[in-house]
């Protein structure tokens, strides 16, 4: 049982370091944020994005390397990936912008993973012989890698889904009062004009001189 956890723990701490960056940020509207990453020469990075509420669940996105070259620029995308090795060393600039949209305040999901994979146990290469107990934990570590994407996948729908809901909430409560408001209106209105109907109407009478 003891050789089970001392397998099994450092499987999950290598789980939780290889999914790298996980952040959920907030921009305004005719605004722009950007975030910087210090990376070696020949490093690949992967870069995921989603808007998950806001306008019309778009933003523009753009990736540049330390010399300011463009390596990744769309337009309005809801979600998009990209993936890219390092030519030079230096600092990395990953930037969205709201900036079309003057009053729609929107929620991006970002995330961000730097470098390949490490082994999971020591000079573990596709040719190693593994154990039983070995060939446990990689199975594992795949299934924990899967659940991991998996739980990612359902939370941003279920904060997209909610975002809808809400927003289609607070429209059925304006068109609610509207109609309210409108329908007490009308039922003032004709109540006037049918008692308009019954009133007396004075006569003018006819001065003779």
């Amino acid at each position: 049982m003891s050789r089970t956890l001392s397998c099994v723990l450092p499987l999950l701490l290598h789980a939780l370091v290889a999914f790298g960056t996980e952040l959920t940020f907030e921009l305004p509207g005719n605004d722009k944020q950007c975030f910087y990453e210090e990376l070696e020469k020949d490093v690949k990075f992967d870069l995921d994005f989603q808007v998950i509420s806001g306008g019309n669940y778009d933003v523009d996105c753009f990736v540049s390397d330390p010399y300011n070259n463009v390596l990744y620029n769309e337009k309005k995308k809801q979600y998009d990936s990209f993936s890219h090795t390092t030519a030079v060393s230096g600092t990395y600039q990953v930037c969205f912008s709201n900036e079309f949209s003057t009053f729609s305040h929107k929620t991006v999901y970002l995330d961000f993973r730097q470098g390949e994979e490490r082994p999971l146990m020591a000079g573990m290469t596709s040719s190693t012989a593994l154990t039983q107990l070995e060939s446990s934990c990689v199975s594992i570590h795949e299934i924990l890698k899967v659940v991991a994407e998996s739980q990612t996948w359902y939370r941003l729908r279920e904060a997209h889904d909610r975002t809808r809901a809400d927003h289609l909430l607070e429209r059925v409560t304006y068109y609610s009062i509207g109609e309210t408001f409108l329908l007490f209106v009308i039922g003032i209105g004709q109540v006037m004009m049918l008692r308009s109907f019954f009133m007396e109407k004075k006569g003018s009478v006819a001065v003779s001189t």
